[in-house]
């Protein structure tokens, strides 16, 4: 063997120390414990993900940062317009797609998809945002093009162009995973079919709330099936709380209202700077000439209205009087066509386009989906960092808000403090508070005497009957209270809870009853071959649909493909059977049914190949999606944060 390795033999020593290496590798995989492990990552990173499974041990993953989730996470609640408290399950969320991002970058990385610069710079002239960064084909600066950036997306140039790039790239991979989708045109002719067929039928509707007027049990009915279902009912009054306390509001503060200083509000404006950041604004006045609803009557007569106002405005004319008379755009007419200051993106983006690139003074005409507007730029602000003297008043409100909110927590907390040695009422009494009990209330219930009682409830809720005083904010200050009585869930009084054991079991039979005489219908229906027969036997109300497709909503019945796709298949003069309507119960007979001509489905066939490729394509792209993901997890290519990115706990 030692002679082997002494020859001069390049491939043997280089296999040789193929072998040592691996080996070395073997036992560092081996003895480092969790080396490659789902263990934590610790600072700002969210989540890494190595685009091979020797990158983890070389440390060349991407990561994910916590800070960029929270900042993405924040976006979409703003957009979407939900309560802060569903914050945490944003950012859950979002983690979940941008780790997915980085996987299917690394993804079309291994593929060679990429994207080069020129690419980022013909989407910004084509894409999205082309008519604001281009307009009519000349681009609007480097210096408005970064305030864009900052005011939509909180985002430097740098990162703005790598996003951009990122879903170039994830789009390219799209692309290339479903470039081999086909569809056969018996399935799109099929499909094109049945979207458009449209039917019109007569119905015959049972309506659950009929149906439980006439479930009349009597007392000893009622007792009975209480008593059955004892279980039930044991805890069904819940639990209530005898509550309390004394509060105070904001002007009771001892010491007066709080006051700022010069040197706070400084300071204030200081540590807030990003805040006063004004975006650009453009300040414009128009006239509009609407295509329809309008006084012109074909799109041609708006424009050519608009046209001979713009010559007017070109030779000297009034524009706010023109405004004022033609304008019918009630709202800025009356005021001569003023409009006041826009940021980016507050109007139509053809509207904004004008606003942000037109010269002062200049007036044009630009079409939206409103009509012709007349438009003159009066005035242009750049992106700029507000003057203390502008925001004053904001940060005096704010300071002053934060120093009674302090005070009046700070006091709340002495005062419970007291309490808690001398008694609520001793303490209520010295500082000329009145002391309330409440009547016994559940924890969904409302303390009269407050503006606000849910978090005294939620606290009272989680203390224990004569524990020591606590406090909490009634939205005009703050209460100080202690749980004086405590009655358990228990099973209610037979008669003060009837009604409740009615309703129970109507909504227990209800389902079984709606079924048994919908079908009743349907069988009638069917032996007499008369809808209408059958339905005045019965009780039930006879309407008739308009001539409707797939997506259609009909009253009492729902959305027609979803509730009952059978209709579709009958032929005129035919009855259904019965159908579940959830709330109604209904038998149909056909009225009409019109079919698509071969004619129509031909006219149509590209665009419904587009439409059934395109859900082709996503369905096979999901499917890729998914199983990339698995394979990335399997192998142990994703380490998460796993403090930060595991769910919400219940209840948040």
């Amino acid at each position: 063997m030692i002679r082997f390795l002494q020859k001069d033999n390049r491939v043997v020593k280089a296999i040789f120390i193929v072998i040592i290496g691996a080996a070395v590798l073997t036992m560092v995989i081996t003895l480092i414990p969790g080396i490659f492990q789902d263990s934590s990552v610790s600072g700002d990173t969210y989540a890494t993900v190595y685009p091979h499974w020797y990158s983890r041990f070389l440390f060349t993953g991407e990561k994910v940062s916590l800070t960029r989730v929270q900042e993405v996470a924040q976006q979409q609640l703003q957009r979407q317009r939900l309560p802060d408290f569903a914050l945490p399950y944003m950012v859950q969320r979002v983690g979940q797609q941008l780790v997915m991002q980085q996987i299917l970058l690394a993804q079309a990385e291994s593929l060679g998809i990429h994207a080069t610069k020129d690419d980022v710079v013909n989407y910004l002239h084509t894409g999205q945002f082309g008519e604001l960064l281009f307009p009519n084909g000349q681009f609007i600066g480097e210096d408005r093009y970064r305030a864009f950036i900052i005011s939509q997306f909180s985002l430097t140039t740098a990162d703005f162009e790598k996003q951009i790039a990122d879903q170039i790239i994830i789009n390219r991979l799209r692309s290339f995973v479903t470039a081999g989708v086909t569809v056969p045109d018996s399935e799109i002719r099929d499909q094109y079919r049945k979207q458009n067929i449209k039917i019109k039928f007569d119905y015959a509707v049972i309506a659950s709330d009929d149906l439980r007027k006439q479930i009349n049990l009597s007392d000893a009915e009622l007792q009975a099936y209480f008593a059955k279902n004892g279980p039930r009912y044991a805890a069904a009054v819940p639990e209530e709380r005898k509550i309390t306390y004394f509060a105070f509001t904001a002007d009771q503060l001892p010491g007066g209202a709080p006051k700022t200083t010069p040197q706070e509000v400084q300071a204030y404006y200081t540590q807030h700077q990003a805040e006063y950041q004004a975006p650009e604004q453009s300040r414009s006045r128009h006239i509009l000439i609407k295509t329809t609803g309008g006084k012109a009557k074909t799109d041609a007569e708006a424009k050519a209205k608009a046209e001979e106002l713009l010559k007017q405005i070109k030779a000297g004319g009034d524009f706010a009087a023109l405004a004022k008379a033609n304008s019918e755009d009630p709202g800025s007419g009356a005021q001569g066509g003023e409009l006041g200051f826009a940021r980016h993106g507050m109007m139509v983006p053809e509207f904004d386009a004008a606003i942000f690139s037109q010269k002062i003074g200049d007036t044009a005409i630009v079409k939206t989906q409103f009509g012709y507007h007349i438009i003159q730029v009066e005035e242009r602000q750049a992106a700029h960092a507000q003057p203390l003297n502008e925001v004053l008043p904001t940060i005096q409100v704010t300071l002053i808000r934060q120093k009674e909110a302090a005070a009046e927590a700070a006091y709340a907390g002495a005062l419970a403090t007291e309490a808690a040695k001398n008694g609520l009422a001793k303490i209520a009494a010295a500082h000329g508070l009145q002391v309330v009990t409440t009547p016994s209330l559940p924890a969904q219930g409302v303390i009269a005497g407050l503006p606000d009682g849910a978090q005294v409830l939620t606290k009272a809720f989680a203390s224990k009957q004569g524990a020591d005083p606590a406090f909490a904010p009634t939205g005009e200050g703050y209460a100080i209270f202690q749980v004086s009585g405590v009655t358990p869930p228990h099973a209610p009084d037979f008669q003060t809870y009837k009604a409740n054991i009615a309703k129970d079991y109507a909504d227990e039979r209800l389902p079984a009853l709606l079924a048994e005489k919908t079908k009743q219908l349907a069988d009638k229906a069917h032996a007499y071959n008369d809808l209408a027969k059958a339905a005045k036997e019965l009780g039930a109300t006879v309407k008739t649909s308009d001539l409707v497709g797939d997506a259609s909503q009909v009253p009492d019945f729902g959305q027609v493909g979803s509730v009952a796709p059978e209709l579709f298949t009958l032929s005129a003069g035919n009855i259904s059977g019965p159908i579940n309507a959830q709330r109604t119960g209904v038998v149909a007979k056909l009225l009409d049914k019109q079919e698509p001509t071969a004619d129509e489905i031909a006219k149509n066939l590209d665009q419904t190949r587009e439409q059934i490729l395109d859900q082709h394509r996503e369905e096979v792209f999901g499917v890729f999606v998914n199983a990339t993901e698995d394979r990335y997890k399997k192998a142990k290519l994703i380490q998460l944060n796993t403090k930060l990115a595991q769910p919400p706990a219940a209840g948040l």
